[in-house]
């Protein structure tokens, strides 16, 4: 199926450095191809400087949004005109929506686990869940969960910056949900294992485990998993890392993190066209193949 370039054609993109090799632009072009969408999405490659100028050609070129990847996130915050909630309290955006001139960031991340959970027959909405590291990926996992009806989730990292940073972050979702978000250090062993085993979902959010570090993995061996865990990784470079090897000695279930990558796409597609991506041809198109790599 062939790109139909017109003169009404308009201009989605994912912005972000390096960018080559980003599985974006053929997820989102067979969605709008299949759903006959005259749009076409691009990749460019953009420096946290030259966010603000990128931004304002996007705005220039009358883009309809845009998709940000790291080191992206947090520098776009300061471009916006308004924000999500989630994108307001986790403090960074990977998607923004341009209404003629008028950009509303928000963030994807959290929801592309969310439904890849679900997708995969698991539902963390009510659930306890323990997240490992407090960086960007976590706190936006946190965020949306929280937001959407997570029962409980706990957050292990070391002492530092990124830990005062998720300890705000939980303090304002403790206020305004029903979830209770726990930041505690990663060093107390004995309470670590104690909320994994008290966990139905276990997820790493740090980039420990990706290539080419594969022998890196934020838990040390299997004993800290169980055979009742959902676990998720949301490294999918290599396709089985280090963390899920250690679930799966364990009898637990473990994904990598190529379906968050397809569903937070998805909920982007929604965002700026108001549709639902076709996300079973796009797995199969474009996933799958990658799933073999």
């Amino acid at each position: 199926m062939g790109i139909n370039i017109t003169g009404k054609t308009g201009l989605l993109a994912v912005l972000g450095t390096p960018i080559q090799h980003s599985l974006s632009p053929a997820m989102h072009n067979l969605a709008l191809q299949t759903l006959g969408l005259d749009y076409t999405y691009l990749a460019f490659d953009i420096k946290e400087e030259e966010v603000g100028q990128a931004l304002e050609g996007l705005k220039l070129f009358g883009f309809r949004g845009c998709n940000l990847t790291m080191p992206l996130k947090k520098k776009a915050l300061e471009y916006c005109d308004h924000l999500s909630e989630s994108a307001r309290i986790s403090g960074a955006v990977n998607t923004i929506i341009n209404d003629h001139g008028v950009l509303t960031g928000d963030t994807t991340d959290g929801t592309g686990v969310l439904w890849a959970m679900r997708a995969n027959g698991h539902e963390m909405l009510g659930k306890k869940v323990t997240i490992m590291g407090a960086g960007g990926a976590s706190v936006s996992i946190v965020t949306q969960g929280a937001l959407d009806g997570v029962k409980e989730i706990t957050v292990f990292n070391r002492k530092g910056e990124s830990f005062s940073m998720m300890e705000q972050v939980a303090e304002e979702l403790n206020q305004i949900t029903n979830c209770n978000v726990k930041v505690l250090t990663l060093e107390d062993e004995e309470r670590l294992r104690r909320e994994i085993k008290e966990s139905q979902f276990l997820i790493n959010g740090t980039s420990l485990g990706m290539a080419p570090h594969e022998d890196t993995c934020i838990l040390p061996d299997s004993s800290y998993f169980h055979k009742d865990l959902v676990v998720a990784d949301v490294v999918y470079n290599p396709r089985e890392t280090k963390f899920m090897k250690f679930a799966k000695e364990a009898g637990a279930v473990a994904y990598n993190g190529l379906d968050m990558l397809l569903y937070q796409g998805a909920k982007s597609f929604e965002l700026w066209m108001g549709v639902p991506m076709p996300v079973e041809l796009v797995k199969e198109k474009v996933f799958a193949p990658e799933r073999k790599k």
